[in-house]
């Protein structure tokens, strides 16, 4: 699978846009748990994600994470270039849940792009109205939700992730990507324990009873 074969506009750019990407173009490899980007680590630039997963979270001043989003086979992350981008003012992470293979476009390379090309800017918007979206549903979530709805949501989407539902996943974890704490975390979980929705075993859940959870989520 080629790069041009997974970036959504590139029978839209001319040929001289296509070299200058085709000429800047980083493949990278990385495992599991290495972090792509980070405040600390200046403009990345724009990731597209040949296989792997991702996930994008960002810190509270205390140190507690919370995920923003994931990204799978395909997806871009435009974040990690931020820097082309004035008005984002909070700072991201970005770090790899699987072994990931991705392609970086590097910032200035796009910029200069997306400066030339209309379909590049509408893609651009396209992604940050998207991102927007998944942040805005997130405050939704945290806002509006119990924490026993958040988690039996979680569950399940880790299990549609997966394709299983014996998850290989710690307290801590879970507690990351919903900005708990593992205490709680662990509270909520014994408690579908008890209900007969989960097995708890060492770095483990085993989902029991997907309709139970999902008539919590929706509860």
């Amino acid at each position: 699978m080629d790069f041009q074969d997974c970036f959504p506009i590139w029978n839209k750019l001319n040929a001289f846009q296509q070299n200058r990407i085709r000429g800047s173009l980083i493949a990278r490899d990385v495992k599991k748990g290495a972090i792509i980007h980070n405040g600390n680590m200046g403009c990345t630039g724009l990731l597209l994600v040949k296989s792997g997963q991702l996930r994008a979270y960002i810190l509270s001043p205390e140190g507690r994470e919370i995920t923003i989003y994931r990204l799978f086979d395909m997806d871009m992350c435009l974040l990690s270039a931020s820097c082309m981008m004035r008005s984002i003012q909070f700072e991201v992470t970005i770090e790899a849940e699987k072994d990931s293979a991705l392609w970086v476009i590097p910032a200035e390379t796009y910029k200069s792009v997306m400066e030339e090309s209309a379909a590049a800017a509408n893609y651009t918007n396209e992604l940050m109205a998207a991102r927007f979206s998944d942040v805005m549903w997130l405050l939704e979530q945290i806002m509006w939700k119990s924490m026993d709805k958040r988690v039996a949501g979680f569950l399940l989407e880790e299990s549609a992730i997966e394709g299983r539902g014996e998850l290989k996943i710690t307290h801590e974890i879970i507690a990351n990507h919903l900005g708990s704490h593992r205490e709680v975390i662990t509270r909520m979980l014994r408690y579908f324990q008890n209900e007969g929705i989960v097995k708890l075993s060492r770095g483990m859940v085993t989902i029991l009873d997907k309709n139970k959870l999902r008539e919590l989520q929706n509860a």
